[in-house]
């Protein structure tokens, strides 16, 4: 059977009038619902509930966002738990810690009213008390691959997955790469056959291996993997404002710190956190060297600007520690916390919770904190450097104007990332709106910036910053982070870049030919220095 567009029964019903009984999800799990005022079920809910409750061996396509994503796979394996209630009934499969814990959350939430007893098993945390929570056979086990394959292979024969009734691929496109492989194909040889289970994708991007493992043939009376795919991949949120400011690659931190000091100006975004109430030193899980830098400038709190809350995109964990070292290190600190894969587990659920309550308004993470992390109120998104993918983009900039709410994405563009930029609104169909920085007030923080990218640096070096997962990559065969590349899988109708960009238009028509003035300033200036 191939796959086909179907719709329930339930969802010939205007959207509004839809309801969670009326996709066939039972009281108490309606009134669980209720509890955490959710009454109408979403898009992706209401096309994912009634298949994956009956099995039915096709594929629903979504346009809209993908908010209410954990609930549409949480309500079908609760209620089929609730009538056969035994251990090791679920596993969720996800590629990073913060989206496993989050997912958590929603399970203990939803599940408490039937005592249904959830666990969390990712790196970074202690393996001796994972091992006992296992041993105490959880209804369902959230995870990400590697360490749920480590407590296995070092408890050889004690987690027994033979009766594991569903399997779910959260950000399936990230689990089937190479990087995820040799660890899904060994948890999957420990579960029950196909025939004896029920597999569940999700995924917002439609990679190959996506594709094929849709596509595959199954066998007679086999009901096909249920996979979603959130369409947004190729839109952005109706109410998201998109800019991109174009600097000169030298004073990038310059701007980026100006930019700050006045995007609740520039934006019209509100500030939800209030400086004096708050030191600097709340960035609690950003590198050591931001804590020594809040330290030394809580005096200076009262100067610190007030921001909207905003995530600041990064590529590199050690772009993540430096600026926040930076920002701590100004003469009027930015109030900043990191999220990066160099911090250890409990400081990076600090840096989140942290950020959620409003304690700071500026989180730097690197891509770790662009997938599947549900934060309400993001007011603005930054990009360090335009995303090579625009897949990337896409996600980074959906951490605001979430479920109806308005937001702001600004992407810093340099001189080299002209067709970069081309490439990424043929990819989604906007043009990026420039937001002009006022060259002369941007150039008078020259001074105060350069020495708190010096500081910052030296605080780094002097800690010791990434010695340790170098030293661990050297002692595995590895290269340094910066260098070690992960191969991407190729996305379904994704073109060449050269090719897109080729004859583009674009915001940035132009703005190739004018970067030599600009690179000239940006030296100009840096000699000023």
């Amino acid at each position: 059977m191939q796959p086909q567009e179907l719709a329930a029964p339930a969802l010939e019903a205007p959207p509004d009038r839809r309801t969670f009984s009326s996709l066939g999800v039972e009281p108490f799990l309606d009134r669980a619902l209720a509890a955490m005022a959710i009454r109408r079920p979403t898009a992706v809910q209401a096309a994912c509930i009634p298949p994956i409750l009956a099995g039915a061996p096709f594929f629903p396509r979504s346009r809209r966002t993908g908010s209410g994503k954990t609930i549409a796979f949480a309500i079908p394996i609760l209620q089929a738990l609730a009538r056969d209630p035994y251990g090791f009934f679920a596993i969720v499969l996800t590629p990073t810690r913060e989206l496993a814990f989050q997912i958590s959350e929603q399970f203990r939430v939803l599940g408490a009213a039937a005592n249904v007893h959830s666990t969390v098993i990712v790196g970074g945390m202690d393996m001796m008390k994972q091992a006992i929570e296992l041993r105490k056979r959880p209804h369902v086990i959230i995870a990400t691959p590697g360490r749920l394959v480590d407590l296995i292979k070092s408890n050889e024969g004690e987690y027994s997955l033979q009766r594991v009734k569903y399997l779910v691929l959260d950000e399936a496109d990230r689990l089937l790469t190479p990087t995820f492989a040799p660890e899904l194909s060994f948890l999957i040889d420990q579960l029950p056959p196909h025939s004896e289970r029920q597999t569940l994708l999700f995924t917002a991007t439609l990679t190959d291996p996506v594709l094929a493992l849709q596509e595959k043939p199954q066998a007679p009376n086999k009901p096909k993997v249920f996979t979603h795919v959130s369409r947004d991949v190729i839109t952005t949120p109706a109410g998201l404002t998109q800019n991109y400011v174009f600097v000169p690659s030298q004073v990038r931190e310059v701007y980026l710190t100006y930019l700050l000091v006045h995007l609740a100006e520039l934006t019209g975004a509100q500030p939800l956190h209030a400086p004096a109430a708050q030191p600097a030193s709340s960035s609690k899980g950003s590198s050591s060297a931001g804590k020594k830098g809040a330290k030394r400038s809580s005096a200076a709190d009262d100067a610190a600007p007030a921001l909207p809350q905003t995530i600041l995109f990064v590529a590199h964990c050690r772009t993540a520690a430096l600026l926040s070292a930076l920002f701590s290190s100004l003469p009027a600190p930015i109030p900043c916390t990191a999220l990066h894969s160099h911090l250890s587990q409990s400081e990076r659920l600090a840096s989140l919770a942290a950020f959620r309550r409003h304690a700071v308004p500026l989180l730097i993470a690197t891509d770790v904190g662009s997938r599947g992390l549900d934060i309400p109120e993001v007011a603005c998104v930054v990009n360090w450097e335009v995303p090579r993918v625009a897949d990337d983009y896409v996600h980074r900039v959906g951490r605001t104007a979430r479920a109806g709410r308005r937001g702001t994405a600004i992407t810093f563009v340099t001189e080299g990332d002209v067709e970069l930029v081309q490439v990424l609104e043929e990819r989604i169909g906007t043009q990026l709106t420039e937001l002009e920085l006022p060259e002369e007030p941007v150039l008078e923080l020259l001074n105060s910036v350069s020495m708190a990218k010096r500081m910052a640096h030296m605080e780094l070096h002097s800690e010791g910053f990434g010695q340790r997962q170098e030293n661990n990559r050297k002692k595995h065969g590895g290269g340094s982070d910066d260098k070690k590349k992960q191969k991407r899988p190729q996305q379904h109708g994704q073109k060449n870049a050269s090719a897109q960009a080729a004859g583009k238009g674009g915001a940035v028509k132009g703005k190739k030919a004018t970067a030599g003035g600009a690179k000239e300033r940006g030296v100009a200036a840096k000699k000023q220095a």
